[in-house]
């Protein structure tokens, strides 16, 4: 089955920050409640969207030239603030940097993701198997996101006034592509629980592209995703923190930053697909959790068990947190032994954070398993 005919769209900023920018009656911002609007309506058209269909019809399929596993193929084009996808193409894999940023951003954080998808876990693009990584920018006037719609990233430029273009955060690039790579495995249903696990997946791999891509250990990095998305008219440092969900911004225009970072506070309702935005603070706060106690860098222990476990074939579409945290807890067992530190730290992230009711005791230490065979352009995982 074509699993884009299962693809929910999703965009990077949640529903209800443009619904409250879309009711202000500040004249200081009357463009960005316009813009808002406008993309809230854009947003609701291109969710009905299903099986690979779009609003303006597009070709994407092109002849694909003999390449080695592992190399990026990047095409850049650029809607020109029009809606119509694909765009004018703007860039090939390989061509030299031009003059306009978006382009230029998009271009690199593409390959920055596909570069870390294929040297720390040996996944080769999105959907393991090479596809082409697309993207489009200056999409639409004054479009407030950016999103993955089952066959490219689409960027917006922003308002103006509270969000700048999509572009210039590599955490939403990597967490963009990071949905096609869920659409192809594990292929998490967006609503309730599971879509919150969605979402969270892509933020902990937006998190890791970003980290991996400046160098960043886990007590170096920011855990923010979006940074730098807001303009200076705007109290707040990112959509969300990983470290610290509900601390992202604190505005007059946004509000507070509504993101739980334990069960205590899981949010139910009926919008943003059953909370996928909001309730996705608690198991991001469990990723950077892990990440903490085990130091270093957050792509290697840490990034290993989540991606084995979205990769791995043990979650059902309909996943919930508990069944996530359980799988993941055999992922680091089976990885890097039943008791050890990292089936330690993922046991007690989890515990923190709520899903699991009590930190459990200790497990009889096994010896570690092998590790799993190297595969091109991979590092074992630590033993």
């Amino acid at each position: 089955m074509d699993t884009r005919e299962l693809h929910t769209t999703c965009t990077i900023v949640p529903p209800y920050l443009l619904v409250r920018l879309a009711k202000l009656d500040d004249p200081r911002f009357a463009q960005a409640a316009a813009a808002a609007r406008a993309s809230l309506l854009r947003d609701s058209q291109i969710r009905q969207l299903r099986g690979g269909a779009h609003p303006f019809p597009y070709s994407g399929a092109r002849t694909l030239p003999a390449r080695t596993p592992g190399e990026s193929d990047r095409t850049i084009s650029d809607a020109g603030g029009q809606e119509r996808l694909p765009g004018r193409r703007v860039r090939a894999e390989g061509q030299p940097a031009g003059t306009d940023p978006a382009t230029n951003e998009a271009y690199d954080g593409l390959g920055a993701t596909q570069n870390l998808f294929w040297t720390q876990f040996g996944r080769d693009s999105i959907d393991g198997n090479g596809l082409p990584m697309d993207a489009t920018v200056h999409y639409g006037k004054q479009y407030d996101n950016a999103f993955w719609d089952g066959e490219r990233m689409v960027f917006g430029d922003g308002d103006g006034q509270v969000f700048t273009r999509f572009t210039i955060s590599p955490s939403v690039i990597g967490h963009e592509l990071t949905h096609g790579v869920t659409q192809f495995t594990a292929n998490l249903t967006y609503q309730g629980q599971s879509g919150a696990l969605n979402e969270s997946i892509s933020d902990v791999f937006g998190a890791l592209v970003e980290q991996h891509v400046k160098n960043q250990s886990t007590a170096d990095a920011s855990w923010l995703i979006g940074e730098g998305l807001f303009t200076d008219q705007v109290e707040g440092v990112a959509l969300r923190s990983m470290k610290a969900p509900g601390t992202a911004y604190n505005d007059d225009v946004l509000g507070k930053d509504p993101q739980p970072d334990t069960m205590a506070g899981y949010v139910e309702t009926e919008d943003d697909n059953g909370g996928v935005h909001l309730n996705s603070g608690i198991p991001n706060r469990a990723f950077y959790l892990v990440a903490d106690a085990l130091g270093g860098n957050a792509w290697e222990t840490p990034g290993h068990i989540w991606y084995e476990t979205l990769t791995g074939g043990a979650l059902a579409s309909t996943s919930d947190f508990v069944a996530f945290a359980a799988a993941t807890a055999d992922t680091a067992a089976r990885l890097y032994g039943n008791g050890g530190a990292a089936h330690d730290a993922v046991m007690r992230a989890w515990a923190t954070v709520g899903v699991v009711a009590a930190i459990p005791s200790p497990l009889p230490q096994q010896p570690a398993p092998p590790p799993p065979p190297s595969r091109p352009g991979v590092p074992r995982p630590p033993e």
